[in-house]
């Protein structure tokens, strides 16, 4: 079978990889083409398209890339087009992967999207698109399958992936060599460009609080070292790894997390963790008025309470960061009641299979009945 598969940031290109694999062990003759990363690469697809062109972060850094944004908009349906796909699968994604799916449904195409968008957090009209244009959505947060249901919509939830990728790493790097001879801060700052220039410096300036740890850059696997090197300058126990967020997790005292997967990751390792978000004026004051959701952290949202710290906009200072970081090293008391939280958001995820495997079950029932 062929595959054609759209991940658009570092997130999907993990997903992605692990699709891929149950795909090809599953499909013997399966052909992958796909747009991501390294790790869809290496689990075997061909990457036409990397990640890394394709992040736009806010309102107004979309508006600002539209020419580039639908150029490659074309140029996706052109490569599709040629292709010929028995299947399409869209992972995430949502501003992109939404209006492929919808040319894909028009063109006769079998379209299955792995990993739903937050319609559930803002647009929630999208939900009709999804319904005329996806044959089949692939859910990995369990509250989103009653969310669905309200718009008489069938979903399936096949567990959320970051589970099994964990609970394999923690099996196989117990004996990691140890990162730095200190007790470690790591520093989670997200994948685009945007974000990290708007979060990372304040995150830094924390670690002058803090002399007797090393903070620990996990750097994106999409951005080079000397994009981080101005911010980096002056700081004598902020040390940078590549390739290693995992392992950088598992010997973590704390963490600050940028809002998104990282959150769930950080929770998942078990790490207390200080949630940071902060936007350009003009893009958070839209998203403002229009994202629903109580909670920006992943973490929260499952549980549906606050158990981790989110400092928001003009929230996140270096103050509040030192005293929320304070807090979680030398509270005992806090600490435990994190830790209890963290038992209830794994047993809120615990499932029986491997997402990944599940999802790659569904996909090649699809490709049977659709």
């Amino acid at each position: 079978m062929k595959y054609y598969i759209i991940a658009g940031e570092a997130s999907g290109d993990l997903h992605g990889s692990n699709l891929i694999k149950a795909l090809i062990q599953k499909d013997a003759n399966a052909h992958i083409q796909a747009w991501g990363g390294e790790l869809m690469q290496a689990a075997g697809a061909t990457i036409v398209k990397h990640y890394k062109y394709l992040a736009f972060m806010g309102f107004t850094e979309v508006i600002k890339n539209l020419p580039t944004i639908f150029k490659n908009i074309a140029f996706c349906k052109a490569d599709i087009t040629a292709f010929k796909p028995d299947v399409l699968v869209l992972i995430d994604y949502p501003g992109f992967n939404l209006r492929i799916a919808n040319w894909a449904k028009k063109q006769g195409l079998k379209v299955i999207y792995y990993i739903s968008p937050q319609v559930w957090a803002w647009k929630e009209s999208r939900v009709k698109k999804i319904k005329t244009s996806v044959h089949q959505m692939l859910c990995i947060l369990p509250f989103e399958k009653a969310f669905y249901a309200k718009w008489n919509y069938k979903v399936h939830y096949v567990g959320h992936p970051l589970l099994q990728v964990i609970n394999n790493f923690k099996s196989n790097n117990n004996l990691a060599t140890p990162i730095s001879n200190k007790p470690i801060i790591a520093l989670l700052p997200g994948s685009r460009k945007q974000e990290i220039l708007v979060k990372l410096p304040i995150m830094l300036q924390v670690a002058k609080h803090f002399k007797t740890y090393d903070f620990v850059l996990a750097q994106a696997p999409s951005l080079p070292y000397h994009f981080y090197a101005p911010m980096l300058a002056n700081y004598t126990n902020v040390k940078v790894v590549q390739q290693k967020t995992y392992t950088l997790l598992m010997q973590a005292k704390a963490a600050l997390v940028t809002s998104g997967t990282a959150t769930l990751e950080t929770a998942l390792f078990n790490v207390p963790q200080i949630v940071c978000y902060k936007g350009g004026k003009v893009s958070y004051q839209i998203a403002k008025r229009l994202i629903k959701i109580k909670y920006i952290s992943l973490v929260n949202l499952i549980v549906d309470k606050p158990i981790v710290k989110e400092l928001i906009q003009t929230e996140l200072t270096v103050k509040n960061l030192v005293a929320e970081l304070t807090l979680l090293l030398t509270n005992q008391n806090h600490i435990d009641i994190l830790q209890n939280n963290y038992t209830e958001l794994h047993n809120i995820l615990k499932t029986n299979d491997d997402a990944s495997v599940v999802a790659a079950d569904i996909i090649l029932e699809n490709l049977m009945t659709i």
